[in-house]
């Protein structure tokens, strides 16, 4: 079964052509905005999850 994945990696790789394919302004303003959205994403839940932590550490100490 591996031996059918190589060989067929390998046909992939060698008989590749060129797509020509056209990317507009358009395009490159829908990736940035992915990127940047996805940064402002993990941003937002490292920030949770700082909170959490510091909460809970917040209420061991009281206990305490």
């Amino acid at each position: 079964m591996k031996i059918l994945y190589f060989i067929s990696v390998i046909y992939l790789i060698t008989f590749l052509s060129n797509a020509h394919a056209y990317l507009d302004p358009g395009t490159g303003s829908i990736i940035l905005t992915a990127i940047i959205s996805f940064l402002a994403l993990m941003s937002l839940k490292i920030k949770i999850y700082f909170q959490k932590i510091k909460d809970f550490l917040k209420k061991s100490k009281e206990k305490k």
